[in-house]
């Protein structure tokens, strides 16, 4: 028995001396003459790591190139972020002497939704949204902008939430409502007096808003509408704030005018009274535990016989008279419903934003995770090679790098094109932000997943918050438009343009297709390096990727019409050239904003950094390259 007891104490000795010396090569430089001398202890590289910014000068003031990205109201940014760091509420911690906010993915649905209203409370009483509705002017709306983009590195939901209150309801009763509407809804949505949501979405429609069921008529005899919902299909579906907390809602319903249908209108509906109890005659319901986004509540709405004043129409587009007769200024049913979708242009301009700011924020981590692990050495006994020193690690992040910062001023291009906007500009808004919606959405996945599988294993942790952020972000590909049917609408536009500039005298002018009216670039037949990074070449390459589509849709689609087809569903039938050339023109614009941000720099540091992102490069460019 003791000759076993000492065999099995031999062989633990053994196992354990063997993990002492694994243990003694990591942490030693060289390893020791001795197996039986005691080594000094010293860290290797990669136990003595400490953030770049403590230790290494940078190439650029770090302070210009913070203002050229995020490009306006750096203050207000700084204020907010340093009031959500004060507070518990938003989860701060400690590490490494900087302050980290992030919410806890590990709370129940529910308990995720009461601190999303905590730090809407949280907010609201520290004045962080006033003049959101009331204030007027460019200075306003980029503030608004400003907050927006820092409430979305916190959390998505938040911003998910107060997008839904102050963008879409609020929104709605800015552009489809008249004075007495703004007069009195506007203060009081802005001083959370009344919570709104959006019913548009319904369970069996919604990209295709003109084709829902909601019904709503008119009653001469009260002065009311009714709403009704006719079918389960008709119920609204997905509506952000429905379930908890709204006590009014925007209602997108057909308007039956004395039995003749008028389309989609818009009225405003209570759901709750002010104790938060649902009213008569409406049924709401949860929609329900998601991939993502549980810090809002989705709920679904249904309508029965809900009578609502005449007053509560939103009635800058069209409007009924107390006697019963509809009366619209804009006669042409298109473009009376084309009016309808206004507040979604916010609200995609928003979504844009939000993804460049993702797509920052996964790529920080991704970076800074790839400057402190290391892996495998290229001698034995020297240290691990840190993930950023080799090559395949660079190619995998640093375009995307050099892709985020094109989007980022892309974004800005965006943001001032929507508050500088005109009735003359409504196209090239709605053109810009529906193909940068689709692009910097679908960009923002593709990225999220490489920083993913950059971070191996500790990528699925939610505390590092990449992984989780895929889940978070993917409804943005499809909610206010799936990003395909937004690409078929940018190819629309762009064959009308087309068709519009074969008339006598006529050229292109708009959505930036000038470059139609000249003649065709010329690729050299030898791509050197300098011709490469040359932005002039890179642009003549996008726009000759552009023209190229465009010129096939237009005879693909014209082929289509010349065997009887209407046009659209020779549309449909081409839709993946439709595709194509919606994510060119996107392309061929970001770049342009990119080349002309580029271009108001001054000599210096700042400027060369930029322009090797440029050439670093934009990934578009390469796509259009490689395709000659």
């Amino acid at each position: 028995m003791a000759k076993k007891e000492k065999k099995t104490r031999n062989s633990a000795m053994d196992r354990a001396f063997q993990r002492t010396k694994v243990l003694t090569d990591h942490l030693l430089q060289s390893p020791p003459s001795s197996s039986f001398q005691t080594p000094s202890l010293s860290s290797n590289a990669c136990l003595n790591y400490s953030p770049p910014e403590l230790s290494e000068k940078y190439a650029f003031d770090i302070n210009d190139m913070r203002k050229l990205m995020d490009g306006h109201d750096l203050e207000e940014r700084d204020r907010l972020f340093g009031m959500i760091t004060q507070s518990k509420v938003f989860n701060p911690r400690v590490r490494g002497g900087k302050v980290f906010v992030s919410p806890d993915y590990n709370q129940s649905m529910e308990q995720q939704r009461e601190m999303t209203w905590k730090r809407i409370e949280y907010l609201f009483e520290r004045g962080v949204f006033q003049g959101w509705l009331t204030g007027e002017g460019e200075e306003v709306e980029m503030r608004r902008f400003a907050c927006f983009e820092v409430l979305g590195l916190f959390d998505h939901s938040i911003s998910i939430k107060l997008g839904v209150h102050f963008f879409l309801w609020g929104g709605a009763i800015q552009f489809f409502g008249t004075k007495h509407h703004h007069d009195k809804w506007l203060r009081d949505t802005e001083n959370y007096l009344i919570k709104g949501c959006f019913a548009m979405t319904e369970l069996g429609h919604g990209s295709n808003v003109r084709g829902i069921e909601t019904i709503t008529t008119y009653d001469s005899n009260t002065g009311e509408f009714v709403i009704n919902t006719p079918c389960e299909s008709a119920q609204k579906y997905w509506i952000g704030g429905a379930a908890n907390h709204a006590t009014h809602t925007i209602v997108f319903s057909q308007l039956n005018i004395n039995g003749t249908n008028q389309g989609v209108h818009a009225l405003i509906a209570q759901i709750r009274d002010a104790d938060g109890n649902v009213r008569p005659n409406i049924r709401i319901a949860d929609c329900g535990h998601k991939i993502g986004l549980n810090g809002v509540d989705n709920g679904r709405i249904w309508f029965d016989n809900v009578r609502v004043p005449r007053e509560n129409l939103l009635n800058s587009v069209a409007d009924v008279s107390p006697d019963g007769k509809y009366l619209s200024a804009i006669k042409d049913p298109d473009q009376r419903f084309a009016a309808f979708l206004a507040p979604l242009t916010a609200g995609r301009v928003n979504i844009a934003v939000n993804a460049v700011y993702q797509s920052k924020v996964g790529l920080a981590i991704a970076i800074r995770y790839a400057l402190t692990r290391r892996a495998f050495s290229l001698k034995p006994k020297e240290p691990e090679v840190l993930l950023l020193d080799y090559p395949s690690h660079q190619r995998r992040l640093l375009p995307l790098l050099a892709k985020t910062f094109a989007m980022s001023f892309g974004a800005n291009y965006l943001k001032m094109l929507y508050v500088k906007r005109t009735p003359q500009s409504n196209k090239i808004i709605h053109v810009v932000s529906s193909s940068f919606k689709a692009t910097f959405t679908w960009s923002n996945m593709q990225i999220l997943q490489e920083c993913r599988e950059a971070c191996g294993g500790q990528g699925l942790k939610t505390e590092n918050r990449v992984g989780h952020l895929k889940a978070e972000h993917d409804v943005q590909s499809t909610f206010e438009g799936d990003n395909n049917i937004l690409m078929l609408q940018v190819s629309k536009a762009l064959f009308a343009e087309y068709m519009a500039a074969q008339k006598p005298n006529k050229a292109f002018k708009g959505l930036g297709l000038e470059h139609m009216n000249k003649p065709c670039p010329v690729i050299p037949s030898q791509l050197t390096t300098t011709t490469l990074r040359c932005s002039q070449f890179q642009i003549d390459a996008l726009c000759l990727r552009e023209r190229d589509l465009l010129n096939r849709f237009v005879a693909e689609v014209s082929q289509c019409q010349a065997k009887g087809e209407s046009k659209e569903h020779a549309f449909i039938m081409s839709y993946q050239l439709a595709e194509d050339l919606g994510k060119a023109f996107s392309d061929r614009t970001i770049l342009q904003t990119f080349v002309e941000a580029e271009a108001t720099l001054a000599a210096g540091s700042l400027k060369v950094s930029i322009r090797e992102c440029i050439s670093n490069e934009h990934p578009a460019v390469a796509s259009a390259r490689y395709s000659f």
